[in-house]
């Protein structure tokens, strides 16, 4: 054999070697993704968010040595919509839910079934809200390899009823007393290890622990807290007291409609409360958020001590907000911003800063002011893989704001939000934001409301009557009508410019793929007490 031969042969097998070599290493270093959600929690009971009271250290972690997102909102602000959002990337008109209705059993275009198909294991633990298949007997994937689900829901003996009911034959996991939407609080009476929170963060670490696949993992870690019931443990609950508590922020002027009696139901969504009642609630609340936290903290040590942390991007954020009794309202669906803003925090690994050939060239702990939304957390994480990010898609990364010297050209100026009724039937509206300015069309009564955010955070004073803001609301409520013309939304939204009242709720655009099989009946105002929590 000649020895050209023997060289080239060699040659060969080192550019096969060093070919799989590389290939391995690609494969290693593809980046993982962790999506860390809460239920309901509005952003300021987060301690980077300004709260000195709130107990949310690890959260605070992220946003210190990551980005946070000063104006981050929700465009349907109750659980099913928002988190269509999130599975398409989509705005409520083209996804389809205009209020809180059914997810559709499959989107022409779904997040985790993206990222399952593109080399990614997905999993998915905690809530998702997406329905339970009942042959299966687990909940629908929507494109993620493996679910282990807690929804919440009384309708459904999910993946944590089912362990529940193992560890603890013949209980009810609701024995202490509270329903999905009551406004009391009071602490949880089993051990926390029993606890949702603690079995969602739990399985988590679980999974992070034992994760020994080849390929890159898409892990959605979403917790039902802080979500009514009002419930943490003992020992978190004794972190706060009653007397500390901030008390809602009442106008007494345009909130005026929901100052009334409201104790005798306690699944209220409007109505007056006892001051100690609501301090309780308040209490409740934020231990249930420093539970949640204290989770996210075991998760990112655990990152840590598998050599996982940095090799992992992470997104925390939350569906919706709670009023807390903000306004003499509560829960959320309401376009004000306890129930419609929410918290968002991007961490990236060392790879991702441009010093490394990476995307990012802001300094960590950077605080950014555009307003952005949930749909926007499906192109984030597309461009987090080096996926192509779609042009049906309707979010932008926000990996786009955090270029640097190199800052977009272009983002959007405003954000359109809307909810059709749920729990009131005066609920119904469609507002724009650009996080200084607040625009609301109550369409229920055909009333506008305007704010001044960046005076008036707590929307105390509505300015739509005042003369000196009339040429802020004109512009405004074209903005709305220039946005129902592009949607093309006909005649039950405008007619001939003008914004119409609307009295029958529309639950779904035209684009929705699914069938309405909930309980909510689409051309009337729906009795939500007989369908599935939200």
């Amino acid at each position: 054999m000649s020895p050209f031969r023997v060289t080239c042969g060699v040659l060969i097998l080192f550019l096969i070697g060093s070919f799989l070599q590389v290939m391995t290493y690609a494969s290693k270093t593809k980046v993982n993704i962790l999506f860390l959600m809460a239920d309901q929690l509005r952003s300021d009971v987060v301690g980077c968010y300004g709260n000195k009271l709130a107990r949310t250290p690890n959260l605070d972690w992220l946003s210190e040595n990551g980005a946070q997102f000063e104006k981050a909102y929700t465009s349907t602000p109750s659980c099913t919509p928002a988190r269509a959002a999130i599975l398409t990337g989509l705005s409520p008109w083209y996804h389809g839910m205009l209020g809180y209705g059914v997810i559709a059993d499959r989107y022409p275009l779904e997040m985790p079934r993206t990222f399952s198909s593109s080399g990614y294991y997905a999993y998915s633990i905690g809530k998702d809200h997406f329905g339970w298949n009942n042959t299966a007997d687990a909940g629908i994937a929507h494109g993620y390899n493996a679910t282990n689900i807690y929804d919440g829901l009384t309708n459904i003996m999910d993946d944590y009823d089912q362990w529940f009911a193992k560890v603890m034959p013949g209980v009810d996991p609701q024995s202490t007393g509270l329903g999905w939407n009551e406004y009391r609080g009071r602490t949880f009476v089993f051990p926390e290890y029993y606890h949702p929170t603690a079995y969602v963060g739990r399985k988590t670490v679980e999974f992070l622990q034992t994760y020994n696949r080849s390929e890159p993992f898409f892990l959605k870690s979403s917790f039902h807290r802080p979500h009514s019931p009002y419930d943490p443990p003992g020992r978190l609950a004794k972190m706060f007291t009653p007397s500390e508590m901030p008390k809602p922020y009442l106008s007494n002027t345009w909130d005026a409609d929901c100052d009334f009696e409201g104790s005798l139901r306690s699944t209220l969504c409007c109505g007056h409360i006892d001051e100690g009642e609501v301090a309780i609630s308040r209490q409740m609340y934020y231990a249930n958020v420093a539970f949640v936290d204290e989770w996210i903290g075991k998760i990112i040590e655990t990152l840590r001590n598998q050599s996982l942390l940095d090799n992992t991007i992470i997104l925390f954020t939350a569906d919706h907000g709670d009023m807390l009794g903000d306004h003499y309202r509560w829960r959320k669906i309401l376009p004000y911003e306890s129930s419609s803003k929410v918290p968002m925090i991007l961490w990236w690994p060392p790879s991702f800063e441009k010093k490394y050939g990476g995307i990012v060239g802001v300094a960590r702990g950077t605080r950014k002011m555009e307003v952005v939304e949930l749909r926007d957390i499906f192109p984030t994480f597309l461009r987090a893989a080096d996926l192509p990010i779609p042009s049906s898609l309707n979010g932008s990364a926000l990996f786009d704001l955090l270029r640097g010297d190199e800052e977009p050209t272009k983002w959007r100026s405003y954000l359109g939000l809307e909810h059709t009724p749920a729990c009131n039937a005066t609920f119904h509206w469609s507002a724009l934001t650009d996080g200084k300015v607040k625009y609301i069309f109550r369409a229920a009564f055909s009333e506008e409301q305007l704010f001044d955010l960046m005076n008036d955070p707590h929307e105390m004073t509505n300015l739509a009557h005042q003369p000196a803001w009339q040429s802020t609301l004109l512009a405004w409520r074209q903005r709305l009508v220039d946005q129902f013309v592009f949607e093309e939304r006909g005649e039950h939204w405008l007619i001939n410019g003008i914004l119409q009242r609307r009295v029958k709720a529309i639950l779904y655009s035209p684009h929705y793929p699914g069938k309405d099989t909930s309980c909510l009946d689409s051309h009337k105002f729906p009795n939500v007490e007989e369908c599935s929590w939200f």
